[in-house]
């Protein structure tokens, strides 16, 4: 329990960094946009190239690991969207409805790779890497199409789908499982110059994963808030353990594989939520509620899969 208690404990440390430094007068909202972007284009791609372009796969079920996460993303998906005839009874709007999809599909796979490198080095690391190459695909196609759906407005679907197609996620992640499978070499060098910035997108997502909460929204959470809460930080993480079981997948493996479904949501789906008409203040509240939780429950998840 201590050793997975002292591996979140920085990752948390980190965040609490960046809601510090979002408060101070130094920096403008320009700054903060700035460092954005340049995760977004230049140091998250570039950690996932190195990541996954010298990933040694044979050391963990590489197909195993991408069935069970392609299946567990099916399965909650279709879980929250079987809940939206319940919850519109309730009284929850459509827009309101997506972000509650959003916060249950979506997870931080930056954090997941933070600990994932404490907890278990490179290969911890190429597990949380595949289940990112395995999602980023699916959940930003099927995230699109419940917000146009849910959203009743006309939207062109055809250039979201080119910018999903054109994701340097995606692209970065695809180019790094071909290096790899095709054994293409990287110069050295080249390779030395990513993986310094490859070191940097870590601390620097964290950072910004701490920017963008909303603390107010956690003192006083809403049950709309707690629900994603629950079928992320709880549901999610057994769905993943009982699946990844059925294949036969033990040990560090499981554990890790854990850890990518109870981290919290991502902060890109604000984003998406803002383009296509999404709840933007509820993304904002359920992410702060997610991240401020976590800090109990992946340690209790770990613990209880036997990760520490």
């Amino acid at each position: 329990m201590l050793i997975i208690f002292e591996s979140v404990l920085p990752i948390f440390l980190t965040v609490a960094l960046g809601v510090g430094l979002k408060r101070l007068p130094i920096f403008s909202p320009d700054f903060w946009n700035g460092l954005n972007q340049l995760g977004y284009y230049v140091l998250f791609p570039a950690l996932l190239f190195t990541t996954l372009a010298r990933a040694d796969f044979s050391t963990i079920a590489a197909a195993d690991i991408a069935w069970v996460t392609l299946l567990c993303v099916a399965a909650i998906s279709a879980l929250t969207i079987a809940l939206w005839p319940l919850l519109r009874a309730f009284g929850l709007a459509s827009p309101a409805f997506t972000s509650v999809f959003q916060t249950t599909t979506r997870w931080n796979g930056f954090v997941a790779l933070a600990i994932a490198d404490k907890l278990a080095g490179l290969e911890g690391m190429a597990v949380i890497s595949l289940m990112m190459t395995m999602t980023i695909i699916p959940l930003n196609l099927i995230n699109v199409l419940v917000l146009v759906w849910f959203s009743g407005e006309n939207r062109n679907v055809g250039m979201m789908a080119r910018k999903i197609a054109t994701n340097p996620l995606i692209i970065s992640a695809f180019i790094g499982i071909a290096f790899n499978l095709l054994a293409i070499p990287v110069y050295q060098p080249v390779y030395d110059a990513m993986n310094l910035m490859a070191r940097a997108a870590l601390g620097m997502g964290l950072v910004l994963v701490g920017a963008g909460l909303v603390l107010a929204d956690a003192l006083k959470p809403k049950p709309m808030v707690l629900l994603p809460s629950f079928l992320k930080l709880a549901l999610f993480p057994l769905i993943t353990y009982l699946f990844a079981s059925l294949f036969g997948i033990s040990g560090m493996t499981l554990s890790i594989m854990v850890l990518g479904a109870g981290v919290p949501t991502a902060m890109n789906g604000y984003i998406l939520a803002r383009q296509l008409g999404g709840d933007t203040r509820l993304y904002s509240a359920v992410v702060t509620v997610q991240t401020v939780l976590s800090f109990f429950t992946l340690p209790l998840a770990l613990m209880l899969v036997g990760g520490g």
